[in-house]
Formats: structure tokens, sequence, C-alpha cells
């Protein structure tokens, strides 16, 4: 599924098996960005069974300008026990740095707010980065609220093993 958009030859559609390279590859560019590249450990595999088969978790739909894959946004839905409703998270967007500044990244934003309203979602969420204020400025201006009174939590590794264990 292919979807126009309001900026001239550039295009959004959902991604497919075959895009699974392209999508690891905007993972890692991500990843030099944040300054977390030591923490990819994804493979095509991984990838290939939890966004492309019957396992499916997440989905995916890549930006296209000019027939060029320029970005990304990986997304999953979760759900809002106080507004009783699911809503989508945003796990990763990109668009590369050469691309930057031409509305790509509102307009895949806005392609998620949009999808969000046709599900009757609560919300669209996503986190940043606190360093990062390029993307807090932008975001911002969407008029997205940034919470920080709530703080990320995760267990990995160990930490997630062990306390699994205690099941």
């Amino acid at each position: 599924m292919t979807v126009s958009t309001k900026i001239d030859d550039f295009i959004i559609r959902k991604a497919e098996k075959a895009d699974v390279a392209l999508v690891l590859d905007f993972i890692k560019k991500l990843a030099v960005y944040e300054r977390l590249s030591h923490e990819v450990v994804a493979t095509e595999e991984q990838l290939v069974k939890y966004l492309f088969s019957e396992e499916r978790v997440a989905k995916v739909v890549i930006g296209y300008y000019q027939d060029n894959p320029v970005g990304f946004a990986l997304y999953f839905y979760n759900f809002s026990t106080f507004l009783g409703k699911p809503g989508i998270y945003l796990e990763d967007l990109y668009v590369l740095e050469e691309q930057r500044g031409r509305g790509f990244g509102k307009a895949l934003l806005a392609y998620l707010a949009k999808l969000a309203v046709e599900k009757d979602c609560g919300r669209l969420e996503w986190a940043v980065l606190d360093w990062n204020e390029p993307s807090i400025e932008f975001y911002k201006s969407l008029g997205a609220n940034i919470m920080n009174e709530w703080l990320v939590n995760r267990l990995t590794g160990e930490g997630l093993l062990k306390l699994s264990e205690q099941f």
C-alpha cells in the first residue's frame, strides 16, 4: 500500500519482507545518530520474524522521495487503561541526514497521527533522548508534550532473565 503526501514526489508505503535489509540499514543509521551503535544486535532474520511474519509485533512504513528511500517509522499498538483505548507507540523515526528539513519526518508523523485517528486510538507516543535538542524542538513545534515527569524503565539481559526466574 502506497500513500501520497502533501509533499511533491514524497510517498509513504508499508514495508514488505523484501525491504528487510533497508529497514536494518535505517536502524543502524539511527543508532549512529543516537550514539548507540554498540547496542544494535538486530539481524535481518529477527526483523523478518517480528515485522513480516505471523509473529509480527510491529509495523514499518518507509518514506520515498523521488523513488529513493529517505526515512522510516517503526511503530506498534499499545493500550491506555486510563483512556480505555489503543494507542500507537512510535519506536523509531529516522530521516537521512541529507534529506532533513524537507518535511519528510513531519509527513511520517502525520501519517501515524492519521492512522491513530482512523483506528480510534487515544494517543500517539514516542520517546526522545534528552540531549537531542533539534528533535525535541521539532516535536514541540508539532504540538507534542514532553512528559518530563515520566521515567522510562527497562529490563534487558541479565536483569530480565533474573526477574523471569522469580515466577
